[in-house]
Order: structure tokens, then C-alpha cells, then sequence
């Protein structure tokens, strides 16, 4: 706490001079942390040459659809119906509707990644990198079903009578229930921590400096102070009423501009309709060319990954905080609700994203290699010059619901570190420091930092996926005993509004 003052004072008390000096400073430390941790991070697994964390997470994706017998197929259609409130029972335990959890996890995830990741990845995939997008979505309906799954499960109250879950009170009680108190302690602890260093960082920092860099780049005369401080109070009124004051203002801002993103590339796709079949083509062949395919690969999952914190977040765990809150008696329903989160992400927005760049064309423009919402923002021009503009909007609101959503995820596992005696003084503090970094995030430069927060992010996804795939089973006991009841229609229904 003290630094993060001190590093305020400095920046407003030094010159424009000295503060380049401040930030290299900063880069520079990080920068070595990054380098030792990274070649942990990505060591390139022998043969297929696939960084190791990657291999952990798309591995985990394929254990899990098959160990859930394809629950992200045969449940699919009944998601949707849950979604729609057919099943919300108002006296379950809990704080939110199943749609208000979906909307706080997308919340976190649609963002940044999905305007800037997806054009990035295309530029070193290429066409066919957008089949892969697919492929690693739909495995990983199944990891996030599992993780949201568990999180309701083993979520627990905490001193304030709300709902604490995710993956630090399920690796920490699950592996506990199996005799491994110690080891369930130190993935629960592990994880909790990263998950602090993640929100800082990809969940506020990045998005703060990338809102300012966007809001630039059409008004240079912007300036980062009030960017910084503007984002920070608008932040602030929501955070500080929890995951009840989250998910009303995620459940009405997200899908309005999850719809305005999908229309606007919609009709991109729609005034070049005749280069649809072709579009198509480019990227099945595209996908099924050895050096395309694993370009693909590392598009979507090195360069997509870091820079969009893997989108859909599926095996990080970060969603499954936000869905324990969930009002519902029934944990499998949740992770069931859950699964939709990569579809809507993934399937629906980023392919959004993904078609409208490549019928366009915008990435094959030269001035805008290696750039990531450029290239978006040329592609919505196509629609008149106003576009970038409402994309700027559009960017800008994913950034501010990605910031809010960070911040209960940090707040939950500042909670469960801290206990119940010191739980809410530490989240008090924990809040005045995001806040506090929302506001330099315009102002800072540090690449480095931020490189930091991914391996953070990306850190989470070790403890979670290892914690269960060996817990797996009693999830899949769970499974077969719902998919009994509901086949066979002994299970209630609510028909009532979210």
C-alpha cells in the first residue's frame, strides 16, 4: 500500500522527464521476473513444441468433455432454457439469477480480446487461425462447466453472510476431503494470490492504459489524468455495492453491447455477401494446412492468450468466483449455465470479430501489421466513417465491465486469504488500491507490468485443472444423477423473469 502511494506522489510531483526514468525502472524489474517465469510458463513441450501451460489448458478442455460424456452437446438446449429463467427457483440459496452470473463472468472476459486478441491471431494464423478459435471454445465449455460446477459445490459464506467460492475454497476443501489438507491449502493459497496479481494487472492496469491508448488514437489531445480518474469513479460507484451491484449493471451492459458488436458485424458481412462462400473456404483450407494450422495454434493460444487473457478465461478459473454466487440448489445446473460463457465469448462475438476482418480484408493491409483493434477499427469502417468511433464506445464500455468484474474477483480472494477477522478491513484496502491503479493505468507505460499479470492469469490455470481432473469424480457422480432426473421430468420448473 505504502509503494503505490509513494508511486503516485512520485508521478505527480517529478517531471515528464524523470517519470520515463520512474517507469523504465519498474519495466526493467519486471521485465527479468517475466523472463525467468516465462520460460517456466511457456516451455515448449518436445515434438508438438506446445508451451507448456497451453498444453495443460487445451488437455485439460479434452479430459473434461470426455470424462462429462459431451455435457456441452447433450445439455446444451437446456442451458437455455435455464438461462431464460425457466428454472429459477427465488427461495435457493444465493445472491444472484443464473443470468446475472453469466453476464458478471462474460463481463470479465468479453473485452479487449476479443476486438484486438482475434485480429492478432489472424494476422499470424491467418484464415484458418478462426477454425482453431472454435475448436479450443468448444473443449472448453467443458472446463469451465466443471470449474463452475465445483465452485457451487464447495462455496461457503463469509463474514458478511455472502457467498465465497471458486477455485481456492474447492482445490483448498476438495483435496482437504481427500487427505490432502496441506497440498489442498497451498493450490487454494496459490491460486487466491495469483488471482490478486491478475486483477491488478490484465483486469485493471492493461485495461485503463489500453481504454486511453484507444480513446487517443481518435482524440490525441486526450489527457490520461482524466481518462485515469473518470474510469476510477465510474468504477468505484459500482464496486463498492459487491457482486449484487455487479451483475445489475453486467446483466443490461452487456448484452446491449454484445448485440450492437454482433449487428455492426453483421452488417459488414451482410453489404459483402457475396464473399461469404469464399470466406469459408479460405478458412476450412486455411485450418487443414500444416503451417496455417499451427500458425493457428499459435495465434489463438500464444499471442491470443497473453494478450487477450485466453478470452473466454476457460480453465483459469476466474468465472467460477462470480457463478458461486449463483441463487440455485442444483451445482451441475450452474456449470451448465456456465458452458454458455465460451459460446457467447467466443463462438458468437470473437467469430463476430474474426469474419468481419477477413471479408474486408483489413488484415492483409501492410500499414496495420502486428496491430490488433487497428485493424478492427478498418474493418468497421467499411460501414462509413462514424464506425470507429462506436467501436471506440464499444471498446471502452468492454473495458469498464471487465475492470468492475476483475474487482469482485479480487475482493473474493482477498477474502479467503485473509479470513473472516481480517477479511473486511483487507478488502477496504484491496479496493482503494484498484481503484488507485485505474487511475495511473493511463498514465503509466509499463509493458512489462502487464506481461507480468498474464503470467499471473495464465499461473491460475496450473492448481485448478491439476485440483480437477484428480476431483473429477464427483463431479461426474453429479452429472449422472441430474441428467437422470432430468430425463426423466422429475425436475421442477419455475417459469419466472431474471
Amino acid at each position: 500500500m505504502r509503494f503505490l502511494f509513494s508511486l503516485f506522489f512520485i508521478l505527480l510531483s517529478s517531471s515528464p522527464l524523470a517519470q520515463p526514468d520512474f517507469q523504465s525502472q519498474v519495466n526493467e524489474v519486471f521485465g527479468m521476473l517475466n523472463g525467468t517465469y516465462a520460460k517456466f510458463l511457456f516451455w515448449p513441450i518436445p515434438i508438438i513444441q506446445l508451451p507448456l501451460v497451453l498444453f495443460v489448458m487445451v488437455t485439460g478442455g479434452i479430459f473434461f468433455t470426455f470424462r462429462y460424456g459431451f455435457i456441452n452437446v447433450r445439455l446444451f438446449r437446456h442451458a437455455i432454457d435455464v438461462l431464460k429463467g425457466d428454472y429459477d427457483n427465488p427461495e435457493d440459496e444465493g445472491e444472484i439469477s443464473h443470468f446475472q452470473a453469466l453476464t458478471s463472468a462474460l463481463s470479465a472476459t468479453v473485452g479487449l480480446g476479443n476486438i484486438a486478441g482475434v485480429a492478432v491471431a489472424i494476422g499470424i494464423g491467418g484464415p484458418g487461425a478462426v477454425f482453431w478459435i472454435w475448436i479450443v471454445a468448444f473443449f472448453g465449455m467443458c472446463l469451465k462447466f466443471s470449474s463452475c460446477t465445483f465452485a457451487q459445490l464447495y462455496r461457503i459464506k463469509d463474514s458478511r453472510g455472502e457467498m465465497l467460492g471458486g477455485p481456492m475454497v474447492y482445490l483448498s476443501e476438495g483435496l482437504k476431503r481427500k487427505g490432502f489438507t496441506k497440498a489442498g491449502k497451498l493450490f487454494g493459497g496459490f491460486f487466491a494470490m495469483m488471482t490478486i496479481f491478475a486483477s491488478f494487472g490484465g483486469g485493471n492496469l492493461f485495461q485503463a492504459n489500453q481504454t486511453f491508448e484507444i480513446i487517443k488514437s481518435q482524440f490525441p489531445g486526450a489527457n490520461p489524468w482524466v481518462v485515469g480518474v473518470t474510469l476510477a469513479f465510474l468504477a468505484g460507484v459500482v464496486l463498492v455495492g459487491g457482486i449484487k451491484r455487479i451483475a445489475d449493471v453486467t446483466s443490461k451492459l452487456v448484452p446491449a453491447m454484445c448485440g450492437f458488436f454482433v449487428l455492426s458485424c453483421l452488417a459488414i458481412i451482410v453489404s459483402n455477401i457475396s464473399e461469404v462462400p469464399a470466406m469459408f473456404a479460405s478458412i476450412i483450407s486455411g485450418a487443414f494446412n500444416a503451417d496455417a494450422a499451427y500458425g493457428g495454434f499459435l495465434g489463438v493460444m500464444i499471442q491470443g492468450v497473453r494478450r487477450a487473457s485466453f478470452s473466454n478465461e476457460a480453465g483459469v478459473g476466474s468465472a467460477a468466483i462470480a457463478h458461486s454466487a449463483a441463487k440455485t440448489d442444483e451445482p451441475v445446473r450452474e456449470g451448465v449455465v456456465a458452458m454458455i460463457g465460451p459460446v457467447i465469448d467466443t463462438h458468437v462475438v470473437c467469430t463476430m470479430t474474426a469474419l468481419a476482418i477477413l471479408i474486408t480484408g483489413a488484415h492483409n493491409d501492410p500499414a496495420l501489421a502486428g496491430k490488433g483493434v487497428e485493424i478492427t477499427s478498418a474493418a468497421f469502417a467499411s460501414l462509413g466513417s462514424f464506425m470507429p468511433y462506436l467501436l471506440l464506445l464499444a471498446v471502452c464500455i468492454f473495458a469498464y465491465s471487465t475492470v468492475i468484474s476483475w474487482s469482485y474477483y479480487g475482493e473474493r480472494a482477498v477474502e479467503y486469504l485473509f479470513g473472516q477477522k481480517l477479511g473486511h478491513n483487507a478488502i477496504r484496502i484491496y479496493r482503494l488500491m484498484y481503484v488507485f491503479i485505474i487511475i495511473l493505468g493511463p498514465v503509466l507505460s509499463v509493458t512489462h507490468v502487464v506481461e507480468f499479470s498474464d503470467l499471473m492469469l495464465l499461473s491460475m490455470a496450473f492448481p485448478n485443472i491439476i485440483g480437477m481432473i484428480y476431483m473429477s469424480s464427483e463431479v461426474r457422480g453429479h452429472v449422472t444423477d441430474y441428467l437422470d432426473r432430468y430425463k426423466s421430468g422429475k425436475m421442477p420448473v419455475y417459469v419466472t423473469k431474471n
